[in-house]
């Protein structure tokens, strides 16, 4: 009889079945870890760019993790960003650069960028980034009359760079200064005619006074004495002539190279060649150091909205289990995130 009642009393115990450990909740575009692999993925693209200026971020668009083992993701990140005043042969760090105001007529740069976090820590995969000034519409929405970006290799631009360099040359006694690429330009036509240009230089083997018998003969220094710099200059044509520069050399910087890809007597790289008014962004670069093996392409199913959105569903449910009325939609991750700056 013991028996019988200790089975019966055996029998309505509850059973506790196993609960599966809960999944992550997605990462939002403004959470710590996004925006410390953000500022991994901008560091690495303003290091391997070789034109133009440094990028800051403005905005993480989107964020996607694929885990792959212990302690070992994939991330692919959607990225705006914005120009700065820092030309990338600057050795200015990014936090002190200022970026470009929406009145100078701003550019912005895209990327996609695919990361691994490898116990604990980030490195860059792949990147791809292209960049395009603001529409002349949106600058004059706002301000009528701030002068926009012109073509770098407009007659007015090259002109005033030729005279700027040669002005500076002419009134300096030290090194003898060469171009080596416009940055910038843009002209304002009221209330008085100017030429606003902004262009990167390198020393050469020569004193000024030295280059004014053959400065065909002066040549950039080799690379492990390089001593780069950036010019602004304004010229004013009308109603009366004035010019104004302003040259500062940066000093060497061991490891920082100028890659020229052409002639540059005339300071002008093939995108300048072409009429464009602002150094592409045209970046792509694959790491050859990466850990991670997997294939380095970006499937656009990860970082499509309507992709993103179905699979931050699913995992949200996965990760909460409490019943939910008829209808319910989880809510998404929060992207994109915040926009640091402004909105192009």
């Amino acid at each position: 009889m013991k028996a019988l009642v200790a089975l019966i009393l055996l029998v309505q115990l509850p059973i506790h079945k196993a609960v599966p450990a809960a999944t992550p909740a997605p990462l939002g575009c403004d959470d710590p870890e996004s925006e410390a692999a953000a500022e991994v993925a901008v560091n690495y693209i303003n290091d391997h760019s070789r034109h133009g200026y440094k990028f800051a971020l403005n905005r993480i668009k989107n964020i996607r993790v694929l885990p792959q083992k212990l302690n070992n993701d994939v991330i692919f990140l959607e990225l705006d960003l914005l120009e700065t005043t820092c030309h990338i042969l600057s050795p200015t760090p990014l936090a002190n650069c200022t970026v470009r105001s929406f009145t100078e007529h701003a550019v912005e740069g895209d990327c996609d960028v695919k990361l691994q976090k490898l116990d604990g820590k980030f490195s860059v995969l792949a990147s791809k980034c292209h960049s395009h000034a603001d529409s002349s519409e949106d600058v004059h929405q706002f301000c009528p009359n701030c002068p926009l970006l012109t073509s770098l290799n407009n007659t007015e631009v090259l002109t005033t760079v030729t005279d700027a360099l040669s002005d500076h040359n002419s009134k300096t006694a030290d090194v003898y200064l060469r171009l080596l690429e416009i940055g910038r330009a843009r002209i304002q036509h009221l209330p008085a005619h100017t030429v606003s240009v902004e262009f990167a230089v390198a020393a050469t083997n020569c004193s000024a006074e030295e280059a004014k018998d053959n400065a065909k003969a002066c040549q950039l220094l080799p690379d492990d004495q390089s001593n780069f710099g950036f010019c602004t200059a304004t010229k004013v044509t009308q109603p009366s002539q004035d010019l104004r520069v302003d040259c500062q050399l940066y000093g060497h910087q061991p490891g920082v190279t100028y890659s020229q890809g052409q002639d540059t007597s005339a300071g002008l790289v093939p995108s300048v060649v072409q009429g464009f008014t602002n150094h592409n962004l045209r970046f792509s670069h694959n790491n050859p150091v990466a850990s991670e093996s997997s294939s380095s392409e970006f499937p656009t199913s990860v970082l499509s909205g309507k992709s993103v959105a179905k699979r931050a569903v699913a995992e949200v449910a996965q990760h909460d289990k409490v019943p939910r009325p008829v209808g319910f939609v989880p809510p998404l991750p929060p992207c994109p995130g915040k926009i640091r700056h402004f909105k192009i």
